[in-house]
């Protein structure tokens, strides 16, 4: 193992105490970082625009700061990835779409202007699908993002450059969004954390329907303490989203204590509704096998989401409609296929259709609530099948049944962003293919803290089982780049990365 290598492995809450303590310069650990993704990043194209320059001179500036023993913020030095969603001044910023190949905004949204205050270095974009439109993290602007444990499979999305940037040991620190699984989904396919949190705990600038809770914004991580460090730079409350709430950022710089003896889980395969493939089916029975000792109970449970395919298709729709309507009546083919599949759908639906939706998102609250009563925390799949090709857009069909739509296959995590409860995914060893499983732990509602102390209690018990263990890639290997990653680019951004 090379210097960079060992320095590159440790988390992110280690990396920042050893810049604190001044036993780690910023610029050596930005050089490894870039050192790094010039090596690997051919392999899984996982980070997109860069801007080293300025990396570089915040790096000098972060390492006179520790030396001089300043008051450093709780990400102080550490070189950062921002997904390709999130406007990032003086870089450019695509949102993976040819509509925007060129842009460079003027200032930084104010989830990155957080993240940048707490002392993140930003180094550059994370790729995404074209406005973060499914769970295939491709686009005609930068290409495909390909998975690193088989560069030819799906590394999820629509955060799917952060967690691969996360799962190569390219950046300690990335951040991602989530409507349907955004966050979760990439962290499970890619064995590392995805953390949705409840709405209005990290502020969303960019939602156009501002009361409407499913989009939200949050950390991923190697682990969950890694997580819980970006989201104290992260949460806050902002008069830029209405849902946002009075927080004390600092609570969720560190897991709480959590005895996993003292759980009460309940657990289920697909909600009682989700398409689930059969062997993932047994993977998760085999999991819970596994675990089921580590909690004071843990019980199959089942759940009433009936409606909630449809609901999510009307609200999701409306999202759509309000955001890209301009863009669509323009000229359509300037927006990919499945940002106009959603656009479409919205603008068949009637007034009565949106208040129906509404009207069952309340129910399903407030019946999944119930669960809470006799239950701390629910686990099951976050994805119903294993990485299938990035080539394949989207997943059609499974166990030889055709799937309502594009996103269908998503049904495990967006029913869970209808109940509004903050989830996380947890990697929790291999599937049948020898690829990264992720585990899905909810919570109670409003219950983030607990959740992450119980995930973080969770990934540690797990690190002693070796079927539950978090998986990593294999580095060496990504070093050979495999072909045809970018083969979708229609033509590359004319605007060079910022400086």
């Amino acid at each position: 193992m090379s210097a960079n290598d060992e320095v590159l492995s440790k988390t992110a809450v280690e990396l920042r105490r050893l810049i604190g303590s001044k036993e780690l310069s910023p610029v050596e650990l930005l050089e490894a970082c870039i050192e790094r993704i010039a090596q690997i990043n051919p392999a899984v194209n996982a980070v997109t625009a860069t801007c080293y320059d300025r990396a570089r001179k915040e790096a000098k500036a972060a390492e006179t700061a520790a030396q001089q023993g300043e008051a450093l913020g709780i990400l102080h030095g550490l070189p950062t990835g921002i997904k390709d969603l999130e406007e990032t001044g003086g870089l450019l910023t695509t949102f993976g779409s040819q509509l925007y190949r060129d842009y460079v905004p003027a200032h930084d949204s104010a989830m990155v202007a957080r993240v940048r205050a707490a002392g993140a270095i930003v180094i550059g974009k994370t790729n995404v699908p074209e406005f973060g439109a499914g769970a295939n993290s491709r686009n005609v602007v930068w290409g495909a993002t390909g998975n690193p444990f088989n560069p030819l499979l799906n590394a999820g999305g629509s955060s799917g450059g952060s967690a691969v940037a996360l799962a190569c040991d390219m950046l300690p620190v990335c951040t991602g969004s989530d409507t349907g699984g955004s966050l979760r989904i990439p962290g499970a396919m890619n064995g590392v954390i995805g953390f949705r949190p409840s709405p209005g705990l990290v502020p969303v600038e960019r939602r156009g329907l501002g009361w409407t809770p499913i989009s939200v914004v949050g950390p991923m991580g190697r682990t969950v303490a890694d997580a819980c460090q970006l989201l104290a730079a992260q949460a806050a409350m902002d008069d830029c989203d209405p849902l946002s709430y009075p927080v004390n950022p600092v609570e969720f710089a560190v897991p709480p204590q959590c005895d996993l003896g003292s759980l009460r889980v309940a657990y289920t395969e697909d909600f009682g509704i989700c398409p689930v493939d059969k062997p993932i089916r047994k993977v998760l029975r085999d999991k819970i096998a596994a675990m089921r000792h580590l909690f004071r109970s843990c019980d199959e449970v089942e759940f009433d989401f009936k409606e909630a395919d449809r609901c999510f298709d009307v609200i999701r729709a409306a999202n759509y409609v309000a955001k890209y309507r301009d863009a669509y009546e323009k000229d359509p083919s300037t927006l990919g296929p499945n940002v106009r599949a959603n656009y479409e759908i919205g603008a068949k639906m009637s007034l009565a259709d949106m208040a129906g939706a509404h009207v069952e998102e309340t129910r399903i609250f407030r019946r999944f609530q119930q669960t809470f009563r006799d239950y701390d925390v629910v686990l099951a799949p976050t994805t119903p099948v294993s990485p299938f090709p990035w080539s394949q857009l989207y997943l059609a069909e499974m166990d030889g049944k055709p799937l309502n739509n594009y996103y269908h296959w998503l049904a495990l995590t967006y029913v869970i962003t209808l109940a509004t409860n903050p989830a996380i995914a947890v990697p929790c060893g291999v599937d049948h293919k020898g690829m990264p499983f992720g585990l899905q732990v909810v919570g109670r509602f409003r219950g983030d803290r607990a959740l992450l102390g119980a995930a973080h209690a969770m990934e540690q018990a797990f690190e002693g089982i070796e079927s539950l263990r978090r998986p990593r890639p294999d580095l060496t290997r990504l070093m050979q780049p495999t072909p045809a990653l970018k083969s979708i680019v229609t033509h590359p951004p004319t605007v060079a990365a910022a400086h």
